[in-house]
């Protein structure tokens, strides 16, 4: 199984520049028509929230817009720029929601993976939260009697990276319930992927994998001062590749850009001698 996560889109309404220097929408066409000449082509494509800038409807429709050329099924969940409501009701089918949940959470049954989105949107606020109804949602669905391997996908990463002005808006509120709850369940939980930095940022927490994704527009700036400016540059758009290999029964990442770039070239000519 591959997936491509693409995240933190920044997509503003009639195109608008993200802070008056991304052309953001031109980076998710981009980025679509990168997945659709994938060889392999992924088998889906989860977005981990930021998908609008401003969280609005016509925002969103451009999005839908864009997405009618994707040529593999696709997931949502929320960011700090995004609002539920309009979210939902553009992309009900990208958001397999039970009746009766409040929030944007719900499980993807993957074939040998179960992918279990996670709603970490305090709207309003540019920190994450997990309240009480959204972790006893995890704690249900972790203990629901299926076993098969899982990874969380989640906006707000919950550590602290050391970029100080992402990491006052990590997830902040029930964050440490939330350890509590993948720490007894390390086993199984494969992965914890986010979004919301705008960096390729791996770590391991509460015992297992965390892994933060880049954005397909800019990337925020690697300053590790602790008077760091809030800024961003516009390094190569990129995305990550997750490989489930039920061989070795891991999950594997690769970084991918979104940009094509000189090559491939062989290593070896056409007698299998080494290129020198």
């Amino acid at each position: 199984m591959l997936i491509a996560q693409l995240t933190d889109l920044h997509i503003g309404a009639g195109r608008r520049l993200a802070y008056r220097k991304v052309d953001t929408a031109t980076a998710l066409e981009r980025a679509v028509a990168r997945v659709n000449t994938m060889v392999p082509k992924p088998d889906m494509v989860l977005f981990s929230g930021d998908i609008g800038d401003l969280g609005t409807p016509e925002e969103y429709a451009l999005v839908q817009n864009i997405l009618r050329g994707l040529e593999v099924p696709f997931y949502m969940i929320p960011g700090n720029h995004d609002q539920r409501a309009p979210l939902r009701a553009a992309f009900a089918d990208a958001m397999p929601i039970e009746d009766g949940v409040e929030f944007i959470n719900y499980v993807i049954d993957a074939g040998p993976v179960r992918l279990i989105a996670l709603d970490s949107l305090d709207e309003g606020r540019p920190e994450g939260k997990l309240c009480s109804a959204r972790l006893d949602w995890l704690e249900h669905t972790l203990h629901d009697g299926d076993n098969r391997p899982c990874v969380l996908f989640v906006h707000h990463p919950p550590v602290a990276v050391g970029i100080k002005h992402m990491d006052d808006q990590r997830l902040l509120s029930g964050a440490e319930t939330f350890a509590q709850i993948v720490l007894a369940h390390k086993d199984r939980i494969q992965a914890i992927m986010c979004g919301h930095l705008h960096r390729p940022i791996h770590t391991r927490w509460a015992g297992v994998p965390l892994i933060v994704a880049p954005s397909i527009a800019h990337q925020v700036a690697l300053d590790l001062r602790d008077d760091g400016p809030s800024a961003f540059t516009m390094e190569p758009p990129a995305m990550h590749l997750h490989r489930w290999d039920e061989k070795q029964q891991c999950l594997l990442t690769h970084l991918a850009y979104v940009d094509q770039y000189d090559g491939p070239h062989p290593f070896f000519d056409e007698n299998g001698k080494l290129i020198v």
